[in-house]
C-alpha cells in the first residue's frame, strides 16, 4: 500500500509534482495550487491511501522535487 500526503496550503505551485506523477497530482484551476486527486482533507492535509505500489516511484520523485517539502510519501 501506498500512502500519499499532500499539505495543500503550503503549495507554492511550481507544478513538479504533475510533471512527475500526473496520474496522482493536477493543477487547481482556481488556485494554481496542487491537488492530490481523490484523496480526503482533513485539517488541511490531503491524503491519498492506494493498493496500486506501482504509483510509488513517481509520487516519491514527486516528493523529492518539492521545492517546499509539502509531500510526504509511504509504502507499507
Amino acid at each position: 500500500m501506498v500512502i500519499i500526503t499532500l499539505q495543500r496550503n503550503k503549495c507554492i505551485g511550481c507544478n513538479y509534482c504533475v510533471e512527475l506523477a500526473p496520474s496522482q497530482f493536477q493543477m487547481s484551476k482556481k488556485d494554481g495550487k496542487s491537488v492530490l486527486l481523490h484523496s480526503e482533507e482533513k485539517k488541511g492535509f490531503f491524503t491519498l491511501k492506494s493498493r496500486d505500489d506501482t504509483i510509488f516511484d513517481s509520487c516519491d520523485e514527486a516528493k523529492k522535487a518539492c521545492p517546499v517539502k509539502i509531500i510526504e510519501v509511504k509504502q507499507r
